[in-house]
């Protein structure tokens, strides 16, 4: 903690306040449990006053914060002794909840009055969230598997560990593209993919189509194309509410792509923004009326678990192609300039584009301008799009898919036509 010159006002009104917030959701916490525990709308501010004024007295060795924080350590561990010792065998519980509660209103005070209001206030919304929310996460517990605490165990050791131990310089002339920046971009689709994969998982209406569209757009739109198109198949009755589906897919993606290279390239990702942006309320706007003509419609409901995005071998997959695209990309345009780039981006958009916009974003093919670069996304987002017309097609049939494929394909040829205004900007 740093020494200030002083109590602010807001830093005093931060400390009763989110204190005396923290003791009404231990109150109701009590009430809830049908317990009675020290602690709560008195007590909890009373601490807060007594950590910040011990803290005020000495801001350099913190030694009266300290004492005050072992007297009411041992309060705390003498009232628990009492409270397993008076309980029935069969009632004891072992439970930290509200020592920890008491000692974090007793540090209120002092974070309130030394650090930045943002940190006292997330604090103490966390702490009152993790209060309050005490049956929900036990209910999560319950749902989640070992296998998805593998999965998260994954996404700390290649973002916490494997990220910053990788160097920063290029290992060959065929790429301008270093191993940190190629996992870097792995992360990058790694997290998107990994929120909407948590979401369809544990959250998403196992019932609604719409549901299914809107989080698989975030993790892989052709992917829901085809999952939506085989529902549309297995049940004809659904077909136009899964053609709505297969629309806000393609219509996420674009958000989806947009945010990817904002990460990378801020320049890059304004100047899109308006034809993403616009094609996305053209998908959106398709989607929605598309959802009202069927209505009356069941849902498509038969869908297929999403992948694990975090799977050793689709993340190692996908690396290599980022690489391999990478010197593709760079080889096509030294040999076939920008005619060969645009060919390259047809090809990639019939495989996956994602390997492709994060290479042409981290500039992986070098210092290619703005507007060509564009260009190149463009196209690849347009033939992506074809391909996922014809997966709609080839799995729900000409009748069941006519209205999605031909969004779809309105949607690619509007994308052909953005790319020929960008490559006339060159």
């Amino acid at each position: 903690m740093t020494s200030p010159a002083g109590p602010s006002v807001i830093g005093f009104a931060l400390l009763l306040g989110l204190s005396l917030f923290f003791g009404l959701a231990f109150e109701e916490f009590n009430i809830r449990s049908g317990q009675q525990r020290p602690g709560g709308v008195r007590t909890f501010p009373l601490l807060a006053l007594a950590g910040g004024l011990l803290y005020l007295i000495d801001t350099q060795r913190f030694l009266p914060l300290v004492a005050g924080l072992i007297v009411l350590g041992a309060w705390l561990a003498i009232a628990y002794w009492q409270q397993l010792c008076n309980a029935p065998a069969d009632q004891r519980s072992v439970e930290l909840v509200e020592p920890v509660c008491n000692v974090l209103a007793y540090l209120t005070g002092p974070v309130a009055l030394a650090l930045p209001p943002w940190i006292a206030v997330a604090a103490a919304v966390a702490a009152v969230l993790l209060l309050t929310w005490r049956e929900k996460l036990h209910a999560l517990a319950q749902r989640v598997e070992i296998d998805e605490i593998v999965t998260a165990a994954k996404f700390l050791i290649l973002t916490g560990i494997v990220l910053p131990l990788l160097p920063n310089e290029p290992v060959t002339s065929l790429t301008a593209i270093t191993p940190y920046k190629a996992w870097l971009a792995l992360l990058a689709v790694c997290t998107l993919s990994y929120a909407s994969y948590l979401l369809q998982r544990f959250l998403a209406p196992a019932d609604s189509d719409i549901a299914v569209a809107l989080l698989g757009g975030l993790y892989s739109s052709t992917a829901t194309t085809v999952v939506l198109a085989r529902a549309s198949a297995a049940q004809p009755a659904s077909s136009a509410t899964a053609q709505a589906g297969m629309m806000l897919a393609t219509s996420v993606m674009y958000l989806r792509i947009l945010v990817i290279i904002a990460i990378f390239d801020w320049a890059m990702a304004r100047s899109l923004a308006p034809v993403m942006g616009t094609l996305f309320v053209i998908g959106v706007l398709s989607a929605t009326l598309q959802h009202r003509a069927g209505r009356d419609q069941p849902a498509a409901t038969a869908r297929d678990a999403p992948r694990n995005p975090l799977e050793i071998t689709a993340a190692a997959f996908f690396a290599v192609l980022f690489v391999a695209i990478s010197i593709a990309t760079e080889w096509a345009r030294q040999h076939f300039g920008d005619a060969g780039v645009n060919t390259l981006a047809v090809v990639v958009g019939f495989v996956d584009i994602d390997p492709f916009v994060l290479s042409i974003a981290q500039g992986g093919s070098g210092t290619m301008p703005v507007p060509t670069a564009a260009t190149a996304i463009l196209i690849a987002v347009a033939s992506n799009n074809i391909l996922k017309a014809s997966y709609a097609v080839a799995f729900a049939g000409w009748r069941a898919s006519i209205n999605a494929a031909a969004v779809l394909v309105a949607l690619a040829l509007a994308g052909v036509v953005a790319a020929i205004v960008f490559s006339n900007a060159i």
